[in-house]
């Protein structure tokens, strides 16, 4: 009788640490390894049942809408993509609120190779020539900003960038003033970045 009630308890117990089929969530994960700067298809992302507290912050569902939008960084097979993956306004995740994502083209294209996403950049302006006059020394615009996105992840600008040539092109997030100044910059000169650490210096 003893054994048959702790059969019955266990049983009790397993079951209410069983989660019911209805209360798991459906996201969106990677069907197979994808690079940065792949334009998702339908075929890219399949469906996955996780319980809610299994789905990260942001997680893809099929109600997002990503169909034609690019990565950002790359996803491996069975990741679960969030919205701060997705080239666009969700790459500002846990920047200031304040914060604007500028995009930036450089005098050098090649130099992009040097910088990834999450490192921080001086931007600097050399005067286009003729401009300010012989000795004329380059200006710094805007300090210690963190890179978004860079051309070198590969794809085509989106139309979130507001040009479809991505060559040259760094995504970095702004505050308010910064973004003023680095607005319409590359148009006074040349633009060229300067490799930060996080403690501020070169």
């Amino acid at each position: 009788m003893v054994a048959l009630l702790l059969c019955i308890a266990a049983g009790m117990a397993v079951h209410q640490l069983t989660p019911a089929t209805e209360e798991r969530v459906t996201v969106l994960a990677a069907a197979r390894d994808l690079p940065a700067g792949s334009g998702l298809v339908d075929s890219d992302l399949v469906p996955l049942e996780v319980l809610p507290g299994g789905a990260p912050s942001g997680a893809l569902t099929s109600s997002t809408g990503y169909t034609g939008k690019q990565l950002a960084s790359p996803l491996q097979k069975g990741q679960i993509p969030t919205d701060a993956q997705i080239l666009g306004p969700g790459l500002l995740t846990g920047t200031d609120p304040a914060a604007a994502a500028v995009p930036l083209r450089m005098a050098d294209p090649a130099s992009i190779q040097l910088v990834s996403p999450g490192q921080l950049v001086n931007v600097v302006l050399t005067a286009a020539d003729g401009l300010g006059g012989p000795g004329k020394k380059s200006e710094l615009l805007a300090a210690a900003v963190p890179v978004l996105w860079t051309s070198a992840q590969g794809g085509k600008a989106s139309q979130w960038l507001g040009t479809k040539e991505s060559d040259g092109l760094v995504v970095v997030a702004a505050n308010p003033q910064q973004a003023e100044i680095l607005a319409g910059a590359s148009t006074r000169g040349k633009l060229f970045f300067v490799l930060v650490n996080r403690d501020g210096h070169h």
